[in-house]
């Protein structure tokens, strides 16, 4: 048996992804920094239902006291991480179960703190909603490249397979 080649990711999905986790932790780290200082107010229009102060200080916007910012933070760092083309490309099957379990629990925690904007706080932050569109956004690029390829869950591999000899396997 040929021994195993590294692979590229098919298409730009890998660098998407890691685009993508980068722009969602670029705005999580500001929501934290504000969380923290709070020195100036965030560059958001405050009305009825667009309020992003009420939004970032209610009740809603710690979990047993950490700050949703921070664990946003954290969710990106993590998946930059899992997301660097040196682990795409890698041979482990858990980059793909980290990619996938990631981006999953980053749309259950949309939807909890969508519900928590519109039913609790009763307004909407926009900068808490950017965040929200690149979770979503990296759900969609990861679960269109697990349908274009699931066979890297199982063996670790993303994109086409390439034999030792440089030929497509048939």
């Amino acid at each position: 048996m040929p021994p195993r080649s590294r692979v590229t990711v098919s298409g730009h999905r890998g660098t998407a992804v890691l685009a993508l986790a980068l722009v969602g932790l670029a705005v999580s780290v500001y929501l934290l920094v504000d969380h923290y200082t709070a020195a100036t107010p965030l560059a958001c229009p405050e009305g009825t239902v667009v309020n992003c102060q009420r939004v970032t200080t209610s009740p809603q916007s710690t979990v047993m006291g950490i700050p949703v910012a921070l664990l946003g933070v954290v969710f990106f760092v993590v998946l930059a991480a899992v997301s660097r083309p040196a682990v795409w490309r890698g041979l482990a099957p858990w980059a793909a179960w980290a990619r996938a379990g990631l981006a999953a629990a980053g749309v259950v925690g949309v939807i909890y703190l969508v519900y928590a904007e519109l039913f609790l706080v009763n307004a909407i932050c926009l900068w808490c909603t950017a965040v929200h569109a690149v979770a979503l956004a990296l759900f969609a690029v990861v679960a269109m490249d697990l349908a274009a390829d699931p066979d890297q869950l199982r063996t670790g591999f993303a994109g086409p397979r390439v034999r030792s000899d440089g030929l497509a396997p048939p």
